[in-house]
């Protein structure tokens, strides 16, 4: 399943990138692939056997009116196929495409409470400036972490929590 993700996602990105429009049809992917994950009824409907492809394709006309050319032949062309249960892991085969593409660093930042988007957005800026690359800025909230925060920069992480601080000082009491 992979590997035809991988191809199905590799095609569209070419055609994307071809026409420019690489940014248009990353969005477009995700809103579908988000709503088509939130509704079991669209999921019925579109990996279903039981519709034909006409009626899946007449639908798709009807839930996407406006959609760029280039993501809706896509979507046909995966009607056609019958491989529309693939649709999540081309849109993350796109998106890896699309941060290499666009040399984007994956930053996540966990926080104990919810950061003010200014200061996520600060954060951000400063691990941009440090590291001369453009980045891909996420925050959570993991309240397991007790306080302090939890940065991830690629593959490196700085664990600043007081959960972190707390289990290295166990380890110590317990050498002693």
């Amino acid at each position: 399943m992979e590997e035809i993700a991988a191809v199905y996602a590799r095609s569209l990105f070419e055609v994307a990138s071809e026409q420019g429009k690489l940014d248009e049809v990353r969005q477009q992917l995700g809103e579908f692939a988000d709503a088509l994950a939130e509704s079991h009824e669209l999921q019925v409907f579109f990996f279903s056997p039981y519709f034909s492809t006409q009626e899946k394709e007449d639908g798709l006309e009807k839930a996407l009116s406006g959609a760029d050319p280039v993501f809706e032949n896509f979507l046909k062309l995966l009607i056609e196929n019958h491989r529309m249960p693939v649709l999540f892991r081309v849109r993350r085969a796109y998106e890896d495409l699309w941060r290499e593409e666009n040399k984007l660093l994956p930053v996540q930042i966990t926080s104990a409470v919810e950061l003010d988007q200014s200061t996520v957005k600060e954060l951000g800026d400063k691990i941009a400036e440090q590291t001369g690359r453009k980045i891909d800025l996420a925050a959570e909230v993991e309240p397991d972490i007790l306080g302090g925060i939890v940065v991830r920069v690629g593959n490196a992480v700085l664990d600043a929590s007081i959960r972190n601080r707390l289990e290295q000082l166990r380890k110590q009491v317990a050498r002693t």
